[in-house]
């Protein structure tokens, strides 16, 4: 075994955590090794967030083009070219991996390829080299779930990885599993013209949301006809001659070309050595404090193997955290109330903060006051021929506690709202500020204004 190479920093994956805890490290003036088996940027960049949300631009510009007559444009929508979207959707992701690498090269971060292994609490072997940090990091990232006894093909059973290579719009498919990823792929495939069914166990669509969102998504899905069956679990699937066919467990079938089996993402942690260090787990994520620190002295994990939220954004901040904890920083703990939620299906949905039955839960429910403002009175959001809402929640006298969006686009109205609930505004903090118009931001602040008892275009 060749000499052990020494460093500040280790980390263990290159995906959205691990990256950032690398970029953040060397520019603080730390020496860093980033270890990954795959492509740097990880899930995120390269079968996650990004070339998912460019399928989804490609299906909101279909739909735009079939609808084009109600704004007075003339247009014909002759199909979809799955060869030219995923060009479209691999072009992203190739600029984007490109400028990663770029910047990963330019501070001096020593990147070793291939899969590493916890072999000591400060050290990973690669390939049968040794890595040694004073501090390691684990971002060893998730994979995309089944359930027992669901075999993935590839082919008809699908994953989201899956389906984001598929060289084809399938005519019908069943989406098992209702939450952010099952809803986002159900919305494209309907925009492409597939007939679609989604089967979710929960009471309600994304069902982590506030209940008055998940409504108005089931509303707005009904009238794209969008099928939904809730409260209804999976039991079986089998192989057909055209596709697949899927039992429920009240005994109801349902058929179609593809499943895609989208019930949520697990820790990647099997066999890289955390168990056999004695590295704190439960069912495969591995357990930190708010400080992102395991219970090995110097080992640190982010990301979605660490229990809670599996958002990139959240990976990326817990990364710089790390990287500023180890440098002696003394960052403030990230509150993951305040991280914003965002589901890009059409209709969008974005929150942050608590839902209305969690802030009730928390502070009572005399003691919580929730507003809706209904977009029907937003200028730009009728232009845009968008219905939704902007829901606010608030500690009775008290600050804004959570805010929940839904609507097209309304993903971009987050930046405000995670500051509004992570600076413990009052709506009256709030009111008095500007916001542009027409714009559907200034629904935020028309929304505040109501909660401040001087409500303008709404009705009092």
């Amino acid at each position: 075994m060749a000499e052990a190479r020494d460093f500040d920093v280790v980390i263990l994956g290159a995906g959205s955590g691990g990256y950032a805890c690398a970029l953040r490290a060397a520019q603080l003036g730390l020496s860093v090794a980033l270890v990954e088996k795959g492509n740097l940027g990880g899930t995120c960049l390269h079968v996650g967030c990004i070339p998912t949300k460019a399928l989804l631009h490609a299906a909101e510009v279909a739909d735009a083009t079939r609808e084009s007559e109600q704004f007075g444009v003339k247009a014909t929508f002759d199909g979809i070219d799955m060869a030219g979207v995923n060009a479209y959707k691999d072009g992203v992701v190739e600029r984007l991996f490109k400028g990663l690498v770029g910047l990963i090269k330019g501070r001096g971060i020593t990147v070793v390829e291939g899969t590493g292994k916890l072999v000591a609490k400060n050290t990973v072997e690669v390939n049968g080299e040794l890595y040694v940090g004073s501090h390691v990091v684990l971002a060893s990232g998730s994979y995309s779930k089944s359930l027992p006894g669901l075999e993935i093909d590839g082919v008809r059973v699908l994953t989201s990885e899956h389906a984001l290579r598929l060289d084809r719009v399938p005519d019908s498919a069943i989406v098992l599993g209702g939450g952010v990823i099952g809803c986002e792929f159900a919305s494209v495939w309907k925009s492409f013209g597939a007939d679609v069914t989604i089967i979710e166990a929960l009471p309600r669509l994304v069902a982590a949301e506030d209940e008055q969102s998940s409504k108005a998504l089931e509303r707005a899905f009904r009238k794209r006809g969008i099928t939904f069956k809730t409260a209804t679990p999976f039991k079986s699937v089998e192989l057909t001659d055209s596709g697949v066919r899927v039992t429920v467990e009240s005994g109801a079938t349902y058929e179609a070309e593809v499943l895609l089996v989208a019930v949520g993402r697990g820790p990647s942690t099997t066999d890289l050595g955390y168990d056999e260090l004695g590295v704190a787990m439960d069912r495969g994520f591995v357990l930190a404090d708010e400080r992102c620190r395991t219970n090995i002295d110097g080992v640190y994990a982010v990301g979605d193997i660490v229990p809670g939220l599996q958002l990139a954004h959240r990976g990326f901040q817990q990364g710089i955290f790390v990287a500023e904890d180890i440098a002696g920083l003394d960052p403030e703990p990230i509150d993951e109330a305040g991280i914003p939620r965002i589901t890009y299906s059409d209709p969008e949905i974005a929150s942050v903060g608590l839902s209305e039955a969690q802030a009730r839960e928390k502070y009572g429910d005399a003691n919580v006051v929730a507003l809706t403002y209904d977009l029907a009175g937003n200028g730009k959001s009728q232009i845009l021929k968008t219905a939704g809402f902007v829901k606010l929640v608030r500690e009775k006298d008290g600050p804004v506690v959570g805010v929940h969006l839904v609507g097209a686009r309304v993903g971009e109205l987050i930046g405000e709202a995670q500051l509004i609930y992570n600076w413990d505004a009052f709506p009256e903090d709030v009111a008095p500020l500007v916001h542009g118009h027409p714009t559907q931001n200034e629904a935020l602040g028309e929304a505040h204004m109501a909660l401040a008892g001087k409500p303008l275009h709404a009705h009092s």
